[in-house]
């Protein structure tokens, strides 16, 4: 059977510091965000995931983002090289713990650099968004790892937010669901929704038709709902203020067999 682990991380104490890009700085309740955090974990556990806590970084202001230090294909774990230099040092702890479960570990190198929420799965095709956080040499590294293994990869301008996956994600029949203004290039996607709440682009597929997302969505929540999707809503407010999403709070590893 397919497995359910989740890679998490603690917020860093100083989450309040961490990098902001597209949006205005706005203060960050640091108790709000574990206790936002908790209940997210929880969400994943309530629903089948086993959650697996890498080691904290404290001195990483970015490190509960997890998401952005690795990409997983099949077995397969590429260590990223991410764009803002100061968020470096978030990887050697997670290269510890999928080198851990298993995985196959391979890295990218200097001059390129990828962030995993720039990546984006459906299926064996994988989206990978370029702009200011990974540039062509990562994206060109990361078709070099996972074309071999069967991976389709397919490059995307991402100029208006922060990561691909800060634009777009996807349902589990694979429709892309996205906010068209946050969108450099809609027509890419061959089944796409149009959501009509930003932060309703953000989905992590739980399994079944049961989706996590951010409760700061209720009017895509509803259209889900319609759809015949079960929203699972947490709240992520803090991170919210960060550029952060629900996908961005952990690694999801689907494809590990026992």
């Amino acid at each position: 059977m397919p497995s359910k682990k989740a890679l998490v991380r603690r917020p860093s104490p100083r989450l309040a510091e961490g990098l902001v890009t597209h949006i205005e700085r706005e203060g960050v309740d640091a108790d709000l965000a574990v206790e936002q955090w908790e209940a997210y974990v929880t969400a994943l556990r309530a629903h089948g995931w086993d959650t697996i806590e890498v080691d904290p970084a404290d001195d990483c202001p970015d490190s509960v983002f997890v998401e952005d230090t690795v990409v997983m294909y099949r077995n397969v774990a590429l260590i990223a090289r991410p764009g803002a230099e100061s968020r470096r040092a978030e990887t050697a702890g997670v290269e510890e713990a999928v080198a851990g479960l298993g995985c196959s570990v391979n890295w990218i190198w200097e001059p390129g650099t990828l962030e995993g929420g720039d990546v984006l799965k459906i299926g064996d095709t994988v989206y990978v968004g370029r702009g200011g956080r990974t540039n062509a040499a990562g994206v060109q590294q990361l078709r070099a790892a996972f074309e071999p293994l069967g991976a389709r990869v397919v490059s995307a301008p991402v100029s208006k937010v922060l990561h691909l996956k800060s634009a777009v994600t996807a349902l589990p029949d694979g429709t892309v669901v996205g906010h068209i203004p946050k969108m450099d290039t809609p027509s890419l996607f061959a089944r796409f929704l149009p959501v009509p709440e930003e932060v309703g682009a953000h989905v992590v597929l739980l399994g079944g038709d049961k989706l996590l997302m951010a409760a700061s969505a209720p009017k895509t929540a509803e259209l889900f709902a319609d759809l015949g999707y079960e929203p699972v809503v947490v709240d992520i407010s803090e991170f919210e203020k960060l550029e952060g999403c629900v996908t961005c709070l952990s690694v999801r590893l689907r494809e590990l067999y026992a």
